[in-house]
């Protein structure tokens, strides 16, 4: 009997919980030396659902402090650019940024009528001098469900 309830809790816990993604990331430019390094990427939900909000957490380190600057986005889909967008860095991490490990975290609720499929997705980080300090890539997916104010 307790196996059983074991079992049905960990079901339970498998369809209720939202699931994250970590993600491969690459550099745009493998000879480059950035100022900050990104160990990685955790998307959640994954896949990302139409209609919900989503969550980007970039895990970076940086040899130097950074007092502000600028977030650049760009969006591909199928490898056609379909979106691109600029947040102050500020907003998406707290500043400034000390010497260390520090987490870049951007949120959205994409549109209803967003497609589903393979995205790609470029990020350039750049300090108050506009010096580019990183860029990365990497995919993401955006599932077939459909939000629950569309059914």
């Amino acid at each position: 009997m307790q196996l059983v309830k074991l079992w049905a809790l960990t079901l339970c816990l498998v369809v209720v919980l939202p699931l994250a993604q970590a993600t491969d990331v690459s550099y745009c430019d493998k000879k480059t030396e950035y100022g900050v390094k990104v160990s990685g990427v955790e998307i959640t939900p994954y896949p990302v659902a139409r209609g919900q909000p989503a969550t980007f957490s970039i895990a970076a380190t940086t040899g130097e402090p950074i007092t502000g600057g600028k977030l650049v986005i760009e969006v591909s889909y199928f490898g056609w650019h379909i979106h691109s967008e600029t947040h102050d860095l500020c907003t998406e991490t707290s500043c400034p940024v000390s010497e260390g490990d520090f987490v870049v975290s951007h949120s959205q609720v994409l549109p209803g009528f967003t497609p589903p499929g393979s995205y790609s997705l470029k990020m350039k980080m750049y300090n108050t001098s506009n010096k580019e300090l990183t860029c990365i890539g990497f995919d993401f997916s955006i599932g077939f469900a459909a939000s629950v104010s569309e059914s």
